[in-house]
């Protein structure tokens, strides 16, 4: 089976059909999905601007960080959840669309930015906490999780307009 079969048997599902078909369900899913991204990437944004060094810059890294993880990674998991719906309702268009390779490349990006920040920078987090500007690997952290998000929701919003 190739990847574009299983595209096509994923939107023809039961789950796929009835989300696409459905008067409230998609727009539900859809609606839940951009709010829930709003609090993921606007928790994020305010931790990323803080890594870049031009907000809170008086607060410690890690009382941001802890303050704003846990309704960032909520706000991801109902992102997660809610875009594999909307993914299945259509899986065949979504196959085709540049603009959703472009998301999920973003989205792999950001994940990998993310992965290489708590394995590396903070591990060392006690030495620079307290910095009103971190040290250039934090900062870079910062600013390129701010563009792969931007990338994220540029790309979802120009493929939900060439559907």
């Amino acid at each position: 089976m190739s990847l574009q079969d299983l595209c096509h048997w994923l939107q023809n599902s039961e789950w796929g059909t009835a989300i696409r078909e459905s008067v409230w369900l998609f727009p539900i899913i859809e609606g839940t999905h951009v709010l829930a991204l709003s609090l993921s990437v606007g928790t994020l944004l305010v931790m990323d601007l803080r890594l870049a060094g031009l907000l809170l810059k008086k607060e410690p890294v890690s009382q941001v960080s802890n303050q704003l993880m846990p309704w960032s990674l909520s706000g991801f998991a109902i992102m997660f959840v809610t875009g594999i719906l909307l993914f299945l309702s259509q899986a065949d268009k979504a196959y085709g669309s540049i603009w959703f390779r472009l998301k999920v490349l973003f989205l792999l990006l950001a994940g990998l930015n993310a992965a290489i920040f708590e394995l590396t920078l903070r591990r060392r987090i006690a030495t620079w906490d307290t910095q009103e500007i971190p040290p250039f690997r934090a900062r870079l952290a910062g600013i390129t999780g701010m563009i792969l998000w931007a990338g994220v929701i540029a790309a979802g919003r120009t493929m939900a307009y060439n559907f």
